[in-house]
């Protein structure tokens, strides 16, 4: 049967209910159990027996068997699924001698259909243990049928696009997001529990800053102005610091303007927090912590699976610089060149392709890290002292000229976490803002102008400070084993369907 010819069947059936005095989309339903709940107390009732107390549960029809005067569907809610065992004689008796009860459930219900149920708890003689039912309410009507049962949504763009048939049919799915929410809820705890203040800074900013990214632009009619959808919570976060908070921290939606990937979303949730009076080595320790806790939390090890590979989140993680891992894969000490061009020219003999545009050997360095080194970075792993050139934020190191205290986390090929002592001068960070006004100057989209108002807080002082930025939804994919970054956020940004004739 054709989709419009089953929704107008379905549409007949509510108004059949509603002619016989019934309401197809009710009020409320009293729940006094889950389906989990009950799978896990009654785990050991035998089979056959019936544990006489009344219990009421309510979800979604998802499968249904009707045998003459006996039927049996599948009940799902929110934590699980359950049977009904429905019986013609008894659900006339209990409701109030309704002779025709059975018979609505019958013909009148479908799958994907709301129920509410009250009744007993019994193990049939086949072992599956049951709602065996007294009265029930059909709370919800459906329009619109379930994928088919055999075969459920496995359209990709079809999933991602309709989530909530997603979830739905398909409860890995229902799970991950579950566990994305216990993630989330343990990173807090964890960083409440040290003092850390959680304050929501502004999504729309005069003057996007705090990263390399390009922002969305939008405009405010009533102050006649552009303005910049936030690519970081940086900047307004270290203000707070300046302003006497001491441990500070935001878990917020982020906005870039940029390409779309297994790993990049237009927006992304992210969590940035600033520490005064420590450096980035005190940081590594945290973000270990900060993931490993709810990793053992929610996962009950620190040994996972990622994509089929084994990894050991079991801290302490290795730290390496970023010079000495490429010099490990290449061979190439880029510390030991005073020439652009000879460094170029290692480069190019080991492979490094593409660096025409590096005009600095701290580029360079980048670059040659970017393609020999990054993807071979399979156990957590933190990449250390980054070139000043691509760290227009970060403290300059305090023995290595040219290098800033800077450090990334990688797990499975991929950033995971970056984080630094921060930039307290406040003439050196007005030089940096200048050389990235010159590259927007240049056409670089990436690039910004000089946050005015950011430096004039840096002027009153921001004690020595250390922030990190870490994105939810890769720690997500990480910890849940997602290999696409839309698996784990519910409602991904895609194009309009285009429907044809």
């Amino acid at each position: 049967m054709a989709s419009d010819d089953l929704r107008a069947t379905r549409l007949e059936k509510a108004e059949q209910l509603r002619q016989q005095g019934l309401q197809p989309y009710a009020y409320r339903w009293e729940v006094t159990h889950q389906a989990a709940m009950l799978q896990e107390k009654y785990a050991g009732l035998p089979a056959g027996e019936e544990v006489e107390v009344e219990v009421s549960i309510a979800g979604r029809i998802m499968a249904r068997r009707v045998f003459g005067k006996l039927a049996f569907f599948t009940l799902q809610d929110e934590t699980g699924q359950i049977q009904l065992y429905l019986d013609k004689k008894r659900i006339e008796v209990t409701m109030a001698e309704d002779t025709t009860a059975f018979d609505r459930l019958k013909q009148l219900t479908d799958v994907g259909d709301f129920l509410g149920a009250k009744g007993t708890v019994k193990r049939t003689e086949k072992g599956e243990l049951s709602v065996y039912v007294q009265n029930y309410q059909i709370l919800t009507k459906s329009l619109l049928p379930l994928p088919d049962k055999w075969h459920g949504l496995t359209d990709v763009e079809k999933r991602y696009r309709q989530r909530y048939v997603d979830l739905i049919v398909n409860p890995e799915v229902r799970d991950t997001f579950r566990k994305r929410a216990l993630i989330t809820a343990a990173i807090r705890r964890y960083l409440n529990d040290r003092n850390f203040v959680e304050i929501e800074t502004p999504v729309l900013q005069t003057e996007a800053g705090g990263a390399d990214a390009r922002p969305f632009v939008t405009y405010h009619n009533t102050l006649d102005m552009d303005l910049y959808l936030r690519i970081a919570t940086e900047l307004h976060l270290k203000r707070l610091v300046v302003g006497g908070f001491e441990r500070v921290y935001e878990i917020g939606r982020i906005f870039r303007n940029e390409g779309i990937s297994t790993r990049h979303n237009p927006e992304f949730t992210s969590i940035e927090l600033y520490q005064a009076y420590g450096d980035y080595n005190d940081m590594m320790t945290l973000v270990e912590e900060l993931i490993t806790q709810p990793a053992q939390e929610i996962l009950g090890t620190l040994q996972i699976s990622y994509q089929g590979q084994a990894i050991d989140l079991t801290p302490p993680w290795r730290r390496i610089t970023m010079n000495d891992a490429v010099k490990e894969q290449t061979g190439v000490d880029f510390s030991q060149f005073s020439s652009l061009e000879e460094a170029k020219s290692a480069a190019k003999a080991v492979g490094i392709k593409a660096i025409d545009d590096c005009d600095s050997i701290g580029r360079l360095l980048n670059e040659a890290f970017e393609q020999t080194v990054e993807a071979t970075l399979i156990q957590p792993t933190f990449i250390t002292d980054y070139p000043i050139e691509i760290s227009p934020l970060a403290k300059p190191h305090r023995s290595q000229p040219g290098l800033v205290e800077r450090f990334e986390l990688f797990i499975v090929g991929r950033e995971t976490a970056n984080g630094f002592s921060e930039l307290t001068d406040s003439v050196d960070q007005r030089q940096r803002f200048e050389a990235q006004a010159a590259r927007k100057a240049a056409g670089d989209l990436e690039a910004h102008d000089i946050d005015e108002d950011f430096v004039t807080a840096l002027e009153y002082g921001l004690p020595p400070t250390v922030g990190m930025g870490m994105g939810i939804d890769r720690l997500v994919m990480l910890l849940c084993d997602c290999a696409s970054i839309r698996d784990v956020i519910a409602f991904p940004l895609l194009k309009p369907e285009v429907t044809g004739e």
